[in-house]
């Protein structure tokens, strides 16, 4: 039999429109919708917040249920990602929660540290401490470690208002304006130690 190239791609598509509609004749679970189901945000309040990875300030809209993250997208309205993220920023949903190796639900992260932390000089464990108490004591030691060690004037007699003793160190996760607010800190204390981190 002699198969002509007409006949061929008569034969095709016969083929084609054969199998397109046996796969279209049949329900797929892929695309059935559950009436009963629920939506996954549903019920919940969105919140706006700045992503904390890099300085480049992109914005979230945190979606929330009765105090829990339920989900994390990229905010279209803001002007700087326009709704876009990068993979840290889109990730950031595991700050929170993370997915159990063993079950594959999510779990609350246990790693994640909520209250500040302080070890004692000499103590081998680190204590959880209220945010009041955390602030209270910051502002205790440098204000110790200023008076101690202020200087007014070098060795050759000119005027410094200085300490060595307090340095500061910036990072690239901070906004622009953050930095320049911990620049005017550092000046009012009178630190002159002053580095940033991001120079990657």
């Amino acid at each position: 039999m002699e198969l002509s190239r007409r006949s061929l791609l008569k034969a095709s598509a016969a083929a084609l429109a054969g199998s397109i509609a046996y796969e279209l004749s049949g329900q797929s679970t892929a695309f059935a919708m559950d009436p009963l189901g629920e939506w996954k945000l549903e019920g919940t309040e969105e919140r706006s917040t700045i992503c904390c990875y890099c300085s480049c300030g992109c914005s979230l809209v945190c979606s929330v249920r009765g105090g829990r993250l339920i989900g994390v997208e990229g905010d279209p309205d803001h002007f700087v990602s326009e709704g876009g993220l990068c993979p840290k920023g889109a990730a950031e949903f595991q700050t929170d929660y993370i997915v159990d190796p063993e079950t594959h639900e999510l779990v609350e992260n246990e790693a994640r540290i909520t209250t500040p932390l302080v070890r004692r000089p000499g103590s081998d464990h680190w204590e959880q401490i209220s945010w009041d108490r955390a602030v209270d004591e910051i502002a205790r030691h440098i204000k110790d470690t200023r008076d101690e060690t202020f200087e007014t004037t070098n060795d050759q007699g000119v005027t410094v208002n200085r300490t060595q003793a307090i340095g500061f160190l910036g990072g690239s996760g901070m906004t622009c304006e953050e930095q320049h607010f911990i620049n005017k800190f550092a000046r009012m204390v009178g630190s002159i130690t002053l580095d940033n981190q991001a120079r990657v």
